[in-house]
């Protein structure tokens, strides 16, 4: 049921956003999380992206809200994940689950997405990303703010 393909990559990616992608051929973002039968993982840092490992969710056996549960349950880790479509009660189980879900509104190749994160970490990412990579922030007026008249 559950399986997980794992990649050896150069490990050299400690703090890196961990991105699922509904795929139907490894390539493109081209399923619909309920019913996408696998996810390809990569990691993703400010030097670049890796595959990590390919999550098989064949849920054909189980019941609806159990499929839902199954395919949070299987992402767990996961940072970010991309579909071509996610239900209102689906998205909001990814969500409490730590996962932000994102939407594509067409076949979207994973690569051009993949060098978009890599150009936005390198860039200004949200905060909630540089608390993921633990992104050590040159300056930052709020901690002045708390250690003038030390």
């Amino acid at each position: 049921m559950n399986t997980k393909i794992t990649i050896e990559g150069n490990g050299t990616m400690d703090h890196a956003l961990r991105v699922a992608f509904a795929s139907k051929d490894m390539e493109k973002i081209n399923a619909h999380f309920g019913g996408a039968k696998e996810f390809v993982v990569y990691n993703v840092s400010q030097e670049g992206y890796e595959i990590s490992e390919v999550i098989k969710t064949d849920t054909s056996e189980l019941e609806d809200d159990d499929k839902t549960d199954f395919r949070v349950r299987a992402l767990k880790g996961v940072n970010i994940m991309y579909c071509e479509s996610i239900g209102g009660t689906a998205a909001a189980k990814v969500i409490r689950a730590g996962i932000h879900p994102m939407k594509v509104n067409e076949p979207t190749l994973i690569e051009d997405i993949l060098k978009n994160l890599v150009a936005m970490i390198n860039g200004n990412p949200p905060p909630w990303v540089k608390k993921i990579i633990q992104m050590k922030t040159d300056h930052d007026v709020r901690q002045e703010r708390w250690t003038e008249g030390e």
